[in-house]
Protein backbone atom coordinates (compact mmCIF):
# COMPACT_ATOMS: atom_id res chain seq x y z
CA UNK A 1 0.00 0.00 0.00
CA UNK A 2 1.02 3.27 -0.81
CA UNK A 3 -0.16 6.78 -1.48
CA UNK A 4 1.35 10.35 -2.36
CA UNK A 5 -0.37 13.83 -1.84
CA UNK A 6 -0.34 16.90 -3.86
CA UNK A 7 -1.04 20.80 -3.78
CA UNK A 8 -0.35 23.75 -2.40
CA UNK A 9 -1.96 25.81 0.84
CA UNK A 10 -3.76 28.05 -1.30
CA UNK A 11 -4.14 26.45 -4.36
CA UNK A 12 -7.28 25.12 -5.65
CA UNK A 13 -7.57 21.80 -4.16
CA UNK A 14 -5.62 19.30 -2.64
CA UNK A 15 -5.50 15.75 -3.71
CA UNK A 16 -5.06 12.51 -2.92
CA UNK A 17 -4.24 8.97 -4.65
CA UNK A 18 -4.13 5.87 -2.13
CA UNK A 19 -3.01 2.61 -3.70
CA UNK A 20 -3.23 -0.83 -2.17
CA UNK A 21 -6.59 -0.92 0.42
CA UNK A 22 -8.32 -4.26 -0.12
CA UNK A 23 -11.67 -4.80 -2.33
CA UNK A 24 -14.57 -4.73 -0.24
CA UNK A 25 -14.47 -2.63 2.28
CA UNK A 26 -17.52 -0.30 3.11
CA UNK A 27 -16.44 3.14 3.39
CA UNK A 28 -18.34 5.72 5.77
CA UNK A 29 -17.78 9.00 4.12
CA UNK A 30 -19.24 10.99 6.97
CA UNK A 31 -16.63 9.40 9.45
CA UNK A 32 -14.05 10.72 6.84
CA UNK A 33 -15.49 14.04 7.02
CA UNK A 34 -15.82 14.17 11.18
CA UNK A 35 -12.03 13.50 10.68
CA UNK A 36 -11.58 16.48 8.67
CA UNK A 37 -13.59 18.51 10.63
CA UNK A 38 -11.84 17.32 13.75
CA UNK A 39 -8.96 18.57 12.52
CA UNK A 40 -9.96 22.02 11.85
CA UNK A 41 -11.02 22.39 15.61
CA UNK A 42 -9.30 22.56 18.90
CA UNK A 43 -8.08 25.53 21.36
CA UNK A 44 -5.58 28.13 19.89
CA UNK A 45 -6.63 27.06 16.35
CA UNK A 46 -6.10 30.51 13.54
CA UNK A 47 -9.18 32.10 11.56
CA UNK A 48 -8.04 30.51 8.67
CA UNK A 49 -10.25 27.23 10.47
CA UNK A 50 -13.58 29.54 10.04
CA UNK A 51 -13.39 29.80 6.51
CA UNK A 52 -12.51 26.16 5.05
CA UNK A 53 -15.01 23.52 5.82
CA UNK A 54 -13.45 20.37 4.51
CA UNK A 55 -15.26 18.01 2.94
CA UNK A 56 -13.74 14.77 0.91
CA UNK A 57 -14.71 14.15 -2.56
CA UNK A 58 -13.77 10.31 -3.68
CA UNK A 59 -13.50 10.62 -7.78
CA UNK A 60 -12.21 6.86 -8.36
CA UNK A 61 -11.61 3.99 -6.79
CA UNK A 62 -15.02 3.39 -4.70
CA UNK A 63 -18.41 2.28 -6.36
CA UNK A 64 -21.42 2.71 -3.74
CA UNK A 65 -19.75 3.05 -1.14
CA UNK A 66 -17.96 -0.14 -1.92
CA UNK A 67 -13.79 0.05 -2.42
CA UNK A 68 -13.02 -1.77 -5.69
CA UNK A 69 -9.30 -2.92 -5.18
CA UNK A 70 -8.20 -0.12 -7.69
CA UNK A 71 -6.22 3.25 -6.69
CA UNK A 72 -8.60 5.70 -4.24
CA UNK A 73 -8.68 9.23 -5.40
CA UNK A 74 -9.34 11.87 -3.43
CA UNK A 75 -10.10 15.74 -3.29
CA UNK A 76 -10.63 18.59 -0.48
CA UNK A 77 -11.65 21.71 -2.17
CA UNK A 78 -9.72 24.91 -0.71
CA UNK A 79 -12.54 27.29 -0.12
CA UNK A 80 -10.31 30.42 0.53
CA UNK A 81 -8.61 29.73 -3.32
CA UNK A 82 -11.54 32.10 -4.36
CA UNK A 83 -9.08 35.12 -2.37
CA UNK A 84 -6.23 33.69 -4.38
CA UNK A 85 -7.00 32.86 -7.32
CA UNK A 86 -4.86 35.40 -9.27
CA UNK A 87 -2.07 34.99 -7.10
CA UNK A 88 -1.94 30.97 -7.21
CA UNK A 89 -3.42 30.69 -10.57
CA UNK A 90 -1.19 27.00 -11.86
CA UNK A 91 -1.86 28.65 -16.06
CA UNK A 92 -1.69 32.81 -15.71
CA UNK A 93 1.84 33.94 -16.62
CA UNK A 94 3.46 35.68 -13.61
CA UNK A 95 2.91 39.74 -13.38
CA UNK A 96 2.83 42.42 -11.65
CA UNK A 97 -0.95 42.05 -10.03
CA UNK A 98 -0.78 38.54 -8.82
CA UNK A 99 2.75 38.91 -6.91
CA UNK A 100 1.25 40.69 -4.29
CA UNK A 101 1.72 38.70 -1.79
CA UNK A 102 5.31 37.78 -2.50
CA UNK A 103 7.38 36.40 0.33
CA UNK A 104 11.11 37.63 0.43
CA UNK A 105 11.83 37.60 4.34
CA UNK A 106 12.09 34.07 5.77
CA UNK A 107 10.45 33.03 8.92
CA UNK A 108 12.93 31.41 11.32
CA UNK A 109 11.94 27.85 11.70
CA UNK A 110 10.25 27.17 8.45
CA UNK A 111 11.34 25.56 5.03
CA UNK A 112 11.51 29.12 3.87
CA UNK A 113 14.79 29.60 3.14
CA UNK A 114 16.33 26.39 3.27
CA UNK A 115 13.62 25.49 0.16
CA UNK A 116 14.26 28.47 -1.57
CA UNK A 117 18.16 28.08 -1.44
CA UNK A 118 17.47 24.44 -2.77
CA UNK A 119 14.72 25.19 -5.15
CA UNK A 120 16.10 28.34 -6.73
CA UNK A 121 12.78 30.15 -5.88
CA UNK A 122 12.96 34.01 -5.29
CA UNK A 123 9.51 34.02 -3.93
CA UNK A 124 9.45 31.95 -1.18
CA UNK A 125 5.35 31.71 -1.54
CA UNK A 126 6.72 28.57 -3.66
CA UNK A 127 8.14 26.59 -0.88
CA UNK A 128 5.54 27.65 2.31
CA UNK A 129 2.41 26.44 -0.31
CA UNK A 130 3.85 22.79 0.07
CA UNK A 131 5.60 23.43 3.33
CA UNK A 132 2.63 23.89 5.13
CA UNK A 133 0.23 22.02 7.48
CA UNK A 134 -2.44 22.77 5.28
CA UNK A 135 -1.50 19.19 3.41
CA UNK A 136 -2.07 17.24 6.17
CA UNK A 137 -5.80 17.57 5.78
CA UNK A 138 -5.31 14.36 3.20
CA UNK A 139 -3.08 12.78 5.24
CA UNK A 140 -5.87 13.00 7.39
CA UNK A 141 -8.38 11.60 4.72
CA UNK A 142 -6.26 8.82 3.88
CA UNK A 143 -5.44 8.21 7.48
CA UNK A 144 -9.69 7.77 8.44
CA UNK A 145 -9.86 5.32 5.08
CA UNK A 146 -7.15 3.66 6.95
CA UNK A 147 -8.52 3.05 10.07
CA UNK A 148 -11.90 2.01 8.95
CA UNK A 149 -9.61 -1.27 7.42
CA UNK A 150 -8.10 -1.44 10.59
CA UNK A 151 -11.37 -1.39 12.65
CA UNK A 152 -12.84 -4.20 10.12
CA UNK A 153 -10.00 -6.08 11.39
CA UNK A 154 -10.20 -5.49 15.39
CA UNK A 155 -7.74 -3.10 15.90
CA UNK A 156 -8.04 0.19 16.98
CA UNK A 157 -6.66 3.18 17.59
CA UNK A 158 -6.63 6.90 19.42
CA UNK A 159 -4.27 9.86 19.07
CA UNK A 160 -4.65 12.64 21.58
CA UNK A 161 -2.52 15.54 23.23
CA UNK A 162 -0.89 14.25 26.44
CA UNK A 163 1.12 17.73 27.18
CA UNK A 164 0.50 21.30 25.74
CA UNK A 165 3.69 23.72 26.60
CA UNK A 166 4.39 22.96 30.30
CA UNK A 167 1.16 21.37 31.25
CA UNK A 168 1.23 17.42 31.60
CA UNK A 169 -1.23 14.68 31.80
CA UNK A 170 -0.27 11.99 33.48
CA UNK A 171 -3.00 9.67 32.69
CA UNK A 172 -1.25 6.87 30.42
CA UNK A 173 -4.19 4.64 29.54
CA UNK A 174 -4.02 2.01 26.80
CA UNK A 175 -8.03 1.99 26.95
CA UNK A 176 -8.71 3.11 23.43
CA UNK A 177 -12.35 3.11 23.76
CA UNK A 178 -11.86 4.84 27.22
CA UNK A 179 -9.24 7.37 25.62
CA UNK A 180 -11.98 8.11 22.94
CA UNK A 181 -14.79 9.00 24.78
CA UNK A 182 -12.83 11.52 27.62
CA UNK A 183 -11.13 13.29 24.95
CA UNK A 184 -14.79 14.14 23.09
CA UNK A 185 -15.25 15.92 26.07
CA UNK A 186 -13.23 18.97 25.67
CA UNK A 187 -11.49 21.49 22.78
CA UNK A 188 -7.90 19.90 23.98
CA UNK A 189 -8.61 16.58 22.79
CA UNK A 190 -6.84 16.07 26.35
CA UNK A 191 -8.15 12.71 28.74
CA UNK A 192 -7.86 15.12 32.23
CA UNK A 193 -10.52 17.68 32.28
CA UNK A 194 -8.82 18.79 35.08
CA UNK A 195 -6.03 20.60 32.90
CA UNK A 196 -8.64 22.15 30.65
CA UNK A 197 -8.86 25.30 32.17
CA UNK A 198 -5.17 26.05 32.99
CA UNK A 199 -4.07 25.25 29.42
CA UNK A 200 -6.98 27.22 27.93
CA UNK A 201 -5.21 30.27 30.18
CA UNK A 202 -1.98 29.58 28.65
CA UNK A 203 -2.76 29.74 25.17
CA UNK A 204 -4.50 32.88 26.23
CA UNK A 205 -1.90 34.30 27.81
CA UNK A 206 0.63 33.07 24.72
CA UNK A 207 -1.96 34.51 21.91
CA UNK A 208 -1.84 37.97 23.63
CA UNK A 209 2.50 37.59 23.91
CA UNK A 210 2.30 37.10 20.54
CA UNK A 211 4.04 33.44 21.05
CA UNK A 212 3.18 29.84 20.06
CA UNK A 213 3.12 26.79 21.55
CA UNK A 214 3.97 23.26 21.26
CA UNK A 215 3.14 19.71 22.88
CA UNK A 216 3.17 15.87 23.14
CA UNK A 217 1.44 13.47 21.14
CA UNK A 218 0.44 10.37 22.61
CA UNK A 219 -0.57 7.13 19.78
CA UNK A 220 -2.30 4.01 21.56
CA UNK A 221 -3.34 1.09 18.99
CA UNK A 222 -5.07 -2.16 20.27
CA UNK A 223 -5.47 -5.84 19.21
CA UNK A 224 -2.55 -5.75 16.44
CA UNK A 225 -1.13 -8.87 15.66
CA UNK A 226 2.02 -10.25 16.87
CA UNK A 227 4.83 -10.31 14.58
CA UNK A 228 4.39 -7.75 12.26
CA UNK A 229 7.48 -5.99 11.06
CA UNK A 230 11.17 -8.02 11.12
CA UNK A 231 14.31 -7.90 12.44
CA UNK A 232 16.25 -9.17 9.35
CA UNK A 233 17.04 -5.55 8.10
CA UNK A 234 16.89 -1.80 9.32
CA UNK A 235 14.63 -1.12 7.31
CA UNK A 236 12.10 -3.65 7.61
CA UNK A 237 11.54 -2.85 11.46
CA UNK A 238 8.17 -1.39 12.10
CA UNK A 239 8.56 0.76 14.57
CA UNK A 240 11.19 2.34 12.51
CA UNK A 241 8.77 2.75 10.28
CA UNK A 242 6.55 4.46 12.41
CA UNK A 243 9.36 7.10 13.60
CA UNK A 244 9.53 7.94 10.39
CA UNK A 245 6.62 8.85 9.56
CA UNK A 246 5.83 10.46 12.34
CA UNK A 247 8.76 12.48 11.86
CA UNK A 248 7.70 13.71 8.33
CA UNK A 249 4.74 15.50 9.93
CA UNK A 250 5.02 19.13 10.27
CA UNK A 251 6.73 20.61 13.30
CA UNK A 252 7.29 17.35 14.82
CA UNK A 253 10.94 17.24 16.61
CA UNK A 254 10.99 14.16 18.14
CA UNK A 255 9.58 10.57 18.47
CA UNK A 256 9.49 8.08 20.98
CA UNK A 257 7.86 4.16 21.41
CA UNK A 258 6.48 2.98 24.37
CA UNK A 259 8.52 4.83 27.45
CA UNK A 260 11.00 5.99 25.15
CA UNK A 261 13.87 8.32 26.45
CA UNK A 262 12.19 7.31 29.88
CA UNK A 263 14.44 3.92 29.86
CA UNK A 264 17.65 5.69 29.53
CA UNK A 265 17.21 6.42 32.48
CA UNK A 266 16.30 2.79 34.19
CA UNK A 267 17.67 -0.82 35.05
CA UNK A 268 16.67 -3.84 32.22
CA UNK A 269 15.01 -5.30 34.83
CA UNK A 270 12.30 -2.23 35.44
CA UNK A 271 12.37 -1.60 31.70
CA UNK A 272 11.89 -5.16 29.64
CA UNK A 273 8.35 -6.70 29.39
CA UNK A 274 8.01 -10.12 31.43
CA UNK A 275 6.28 -12.78 29.32
CA UNK A 276 3.56 -15.27 30.38
CA UNK A 277 1.24 -17.69 28.57
CA UNK A 278 -2.06 -19.13 29.65
CA UNK A 279 -4.44 -20.80 27.45
CA UNK A 280 -5.27 -17.38 25.60
CA UNK A 281 -1.67 -17.35 24.18
CA UNK A 282 1.19 -15.37 25.38
CA UNK A 283 1.57 -11.98 27.16
CA UNK A 284 3.54 -9.76 28.75
CA UNK A 285 3.03 -8.17 32.18
CA UNK A 286 3.99 -4.85 31.61
CA UNK A 287 4.57 -2.60 28.48
CA UNK A 288 7.13 -0.57 28.66
CA UNK A 289 8.23 -1.02 25.35
CA UNK A 290 5.22 0.08 23.85
CA UNK A 291 4.34 -3.43 21.94
CA UNK A 292 8.00 -3.81 20.34
CA UNK A 293 10.07 -6.30 20.65
CA UNK A 294 12.81 -6.38 17.90
CA UNK A 295 11.28 -4.02 15.63
CA UNK A 296 8.37 -6.30 15.65
CA UNK A 297 4.86 -5.90 17.24
CA UNK A 298 4.61 -8.31 20.08
CA UNK A 299 0.87 -7.96 20.55
CA UNK A 300 0.79 -5.92 23.57
CA UNK A 301 -0.80 -2.10 22.61
CA UNK A 302 1.52 0.29 20.09
CA UNK A 303 2.09 3.33 21.91
CA UNK A 304 4.23 6.07 19.94
CA UNK A 305 4.56 9.59 21.37
CA UNK A 306 5.42 12.43 19.53
CA UNK A 307 7.09 15.89 20.34
CA UNK A 308 5.82 18.55 18.30
CA UNK A 309 7.39 22.15 18.00
CA UNK A 310 5.85 25.34 18.65
CA UNK A 311 4.68 27.13 15.56
CA UNK A 312 7.15 29.39 13.67
CA UNK A 313 4.87 31.72 12.45
CA UNK A 314 4.62 34.49 15.36
CA UNK A 315 2.52 37.78 15.34
CA UNK A 316 6.12 39.55 17.19
CA UNK A 317 8.23 38.24 14.32
CA UNK A 318 11.54 36.99 14.81
CA UNK A 319 14.96 38.61 13.11
CA UNK A 320 15.33 37.67 9.77
CA UNK A 321 17.14 39.03 6.71
CA UNK A 322 15.77 39.86 3.16
CA UNK A 323 17.28 37.24 0.33
CA UNK A 324 17.44 40.54 -2.22
CA UNK A 325 18.83 43.29 -0.31
CA UNK A 326 20.72 40.95 2.49
CA UNK A 327 19.24 43.67 4.80
CA UNK A 328 17.92 42.56 8.36
CA UNK A 329 14.54 42.56 8.89
CA UNK A 330 11.43 40.86 10.89
CA UNK A 331 10.15 37.38 9.17
CA UNK A 332 7.02 37.66 7.51
CA UNK A 333 3.94 37.12 8.99
CA UNK A 334 1.62 34.73 7.39
CA UNK A 335 -2.07 33.59 9.23
CA UNK A 336 -1.27 31.42 11.76
CA UNK A 337 -2.50 29.32 14.77
CA UNK A 338 -1.55 29.66 18.40
CA UNK A 339 -0.95 26.25 18.90
CA UNK A 340 -2.09 23.52 16.81
CA UNK A 341 -1.28 20.39 19.04
CA UNK A 342 -4.97 19.54 18.87
CA UNK A 343 -5.42 18.82 15.10
CA UNK A 344 -1.51 17.64 15.43
CA UNK A 345 -2.62 14.87 17.10
CA UNK A 346 -5.61 13.74 14.01
CA UNK A 347 -2.76 14.04 11.97
CA UNK A 348 -0.27 11.71 13.97
CA UNK A 349 -3.15 9.73 14.81
CA UNK A 350 -3.74 9.24 10.75
CA UNK A 351 -0.21 8.39 9.90
CA UNK A 352 0.01 5.55 12.39
CA UNK A 353 -3.08 3.87 10.89
CA UNK A 354 -1.58 4.31 7.95
CA UNK A 355 2.19 2.54 8.96
CA UNK A 356 -0.08 0.08 10.56
CA UNK A 357 -2.33 -0.66 7.45
CA UNK A 358 1.15 -0.94 5.22
CA UNK A 359 2.08 -3.43 7.33
CA UNK A 360 -0.78 -5.55 6.98
CA UNK A 361 -1.18 -5.38 3.60
CA UNK A 362 2.67 -6.38 3.21
CA UNK A 363 1.91 -9.39 5.26
CA UNK A 364 -1.28 -10.46 4.07
CA UNK A 365 -3.18 -10.30 0.62
CA UNK A 366 -4.70 -6.96 0.10
CA UNK A 367 -6.66 -7.96 -3.07
CA UNK A 368 -9.93 -9.03 -1.18
CA UNK A 369 -10.78 -7.62 2.46
CA UNK A 370 -12.97 -11.04 3.37
CA UNK A 371 -9.71 -12.77 2.21
CA UNK A 372 -7.53 -10.54 4.73
CA UNK A 373 -9.71 -11.43 7.39
CA UNK A 374 -9.18 -15.03 6.91
CA UNK A 375 -5.88 -14.74 6.88
CA UNK A 376 -5.56 -12.50 9.39
CA UNK A 377 -7.48 -14.67 11.82
CA UNK A 378 -5.71 -18.15 10.72
CA UNK A 379 -2.56 -16.06 11.71
CA UNK A 380 -3.79 -14.93 14.74
CA UNK A 381 -4.68 -18.62 15.93
CA UNK A 382 -0.95 -20.11 14.86
CA UNK A 383 0.51 -17.48 17.17
CA UNK A 384 -1.86 -18.04 19.78
CA UNK A 385 -1.02 -21.85 19.66
CA UNK A 386 2.76 -21.86 19.40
Amino acid sequence: MNYITAGESHGPQLTGILQGIPAGLHLDINEINDALKARQGGYGRGNRQKIEHDEIQIVGGVRHSITLGSPIALVVKNRDHAHWDKIMNPTDEENNSNTLRKVERPRPGHADLVGGMKYRHRDLRNVLERSSARETAMRVAIGNICKQLLNELGINLVGYVQQIGSIESNNLSTDVSMIEKEIKKNDLRMIDEKDVKQIHDLIDKTKKDGDTLGGIIRVVAENMPAGIGSYVNWDTKLDGKLAMAVMGVNAMKGVSIGDGFKVATQFGSQVMDPIEHSDSGWDRMSDNLGGFEGGMTNGMPIIVKAAMKPIPTLYKPLQTADINTKEISKANVERSDTTAIVPASLVIESVVAIELTKALTDAFDDSSLGRMKEQIANYRQETQDY
